[in-house]
């Protein structure tokens, strides 16, 4: 009887194995073009979600607050939002300092609202915290409420010179976005 290498004759195509160097291109080659597909199809995925060139132009506000005398305030616009710049006078600098700490629902001091050396100057966000309403009291002859400061129509909130709430149904103080003086007469919010 005839052994199994003597049945196949040698240089037949039983015995040769296939080429591996063959399969392993084309394996790589179908794992780069899927790659290559998957990032033509996610690029233009993740560009739709960054921010486009409008909404990166309102991300700052530069604001002149040189026209701003003691005692006045100005209502401009940050991220669609009203902003209200107020130059405290010295008499509303000493209340917003001397109504104690405890005495207030969401406790802040004047110095934790306003930036170093500049306790004049306070920046807030014109929007109540109870529903969104706009308050009164930055633009001229404005109902600004008991405690001198904002007084929201929409539901009754009072806040203070310093732009805390001392009565109403708000739960905080106005926000006080984050903002830098760039200047002695301009400040960039945002």
């Amino acid at each position: 009887m005839a052994t199994l290498e003597e049945a196949v004759p040698p240089g037949d195509a039983g015995d040769a194995p296939a080429d591996p160097r063959r399969r392993d291109y084309l394996a790589i080659g179908a794992v780069a073009w899927a790659g290559v597909g998957a990032g033509v199809i996610a690029i233009p995925l993740v560009n739709q979600m960054s921010p486009s060139a409008d909404v990166l132009a309102l991300s700052t506000t530069e604001l002149d607050i040189s026209a701003i005398q003691p005692g006045q305030s100005i209502k401009a616009t940050f991220r669609k939002q009203p902003l209200f710049v107020r130059n405290l006078t010295a008499p509303e600098i000493e209340a917003a300092n001397a109504t104690p700490v405890s005495d207030l629902r969401d406790p802040q001091t004047l110095a934790e609202r306003t930036k170093e050396g500049k306790a004049n100057w306070l920046v807030t966000l014109g929007v109540c915290t109870h529903l969104g309403c706009v308050p009164l009291g930055a633009g001229e002859g404005e109902n600004k409420g008991p405690f001198g400061g904002y007084f929201c129509p929409c539901h009754g909130s009072a806040y203070d010179t310093a732009g805390r709430i001392r009565t109403g149904p708000a739960p905080t103080n106005l926000v006080v976005p984050e903002y830098a003086f760039i200047s002695d007469t301009v400040i960039r919010v945002g």
